[in-house]
């Protein structure tokens, strides 16, 4: 058995999500409804790696959860997955790289969203200009840079609680390590 949909209706809808309430027929066959949000856009997850392999965090202010430590990320907002990850490490970092490596792809919270994500390595870094604007209008606070076996530890102390910001650091790892 498979969940089928019944009818759907959209609750709510903005630029960037769309929320839905579907009438369903669950895999049991039992009748039942189901909320889902659906990011208009994939976003993208940018592990900055330095020669030494230190990744870049930035602290970001959420209005969700406050203040959290995260890779570069942000969304597509419809353009090619590669084209939006050197847009947001510019925009959040001031920096371009010369070597892009897609790590992987997943799916946030997909016991409830639609939301396309893909992570992206970059290397060979330079400085392109000051981010400085662009950190304020994202709420990025600070960054700093931390060896990549730090950052996945941090994952396990509370320091890096973002899911999707673990998970690019994970396949950032197995890329890393071979």
């Amino acid at each position: 058995m498979t969940w089928s949909t019944k009818s759907s209706r959209t609750a709510y809808e903005n630029p960037w999500i769309r929320v839905r309430e579907d009438e369903v027929r669950r895999p049991d066959g039992s009748d039942g409804i189901y909320g889902v949000v659906e990011l208009r856009n994939a976003a993208v997850f940018v592990v900055a790696l330095d020669a030494d392999d230190r990744v870049l965090l930035v602290e970001v202010d959420r209005y969700t959860v406050g203040s959290s430590w995260e890779v570069v990320a942000g969304g597509s907002d419809g353009e090619p997955a590669e084209v939006a990850a050197r847009r947001e490490l510019l925009e959040e970092a001031g920096l371009e790289a010369g070597e892009w490596i897609e790590a992987g792809r997943m799916n946030a919270l997909n016991g409830i969203c639609v939301a396309p994500e893909v992570v992206f390595i970059a290397r060979d870094l330079r400085e392109a200009e000051d981010a400085t604007a662009h950190r304020a209008e994202e709420g990025i606070t600070a960054s700093r840079w931390v060896p990549l076996d730090d950052a996945l530890r941090m994952s396990t102390t509370g320091e890096i609680t973002d899911g999707e910001s673990i998970a690019a650091l994970a396949m950032a790892s197995v890329h890393v390590r071979g």
